[in-house]
């Protein structure tokens, strides 16, 4: 499995806002893309800032490509992410999934 990985900034004041509509670009094209095998969307707000960490998850570089193009990679950006991003980082990075454990309980602090 490949994690794939995005990170962006917004000002604080737009994080909401950005988090609702990435659900509605980003997550939801990763999600409809065969080979897909899930989405995380991390965010820290601090200092007026928030800061997200969008990790997707991969089962092969012909699934990446059929979601980010022939250049995987390049970032995938929709129409709207310049009315919120900082700065548009025209770059993600991959990283072979090494170890992926879960405890299969619903305990958010496990």
């Amino acid at each position: 499995m490949i994690a794939r990985v995005w990170t962006g900034d917004t000002p604080g004041t737009k994080s909401d806002e950005y988090l609702e509509y990435l659900e509605k670009t980003g997550v939801k094209e990763c999600r409809a893309t065969p080979g897909n095998r899930g989405v995380y969307v991390l965010r820290r707000v601090a200092d007026g800032r928030a800061g997200f960490l969008f990790i997707s998850l991969w089962e092969s570089l012909d699934a990446i490509r059929a979601f980010a193009g022939a250049d995987i990679d390049k970032a995938v950006y929709f129409p709207e992410d310049r009315d919120f991003l900082l700065e548009m980082d025209p770059h993600v990075r991959h990283y072979e999934v090494a170890v992926a454990e879960t405890t299969g309980r619903d305990d958010p602090a496990c």
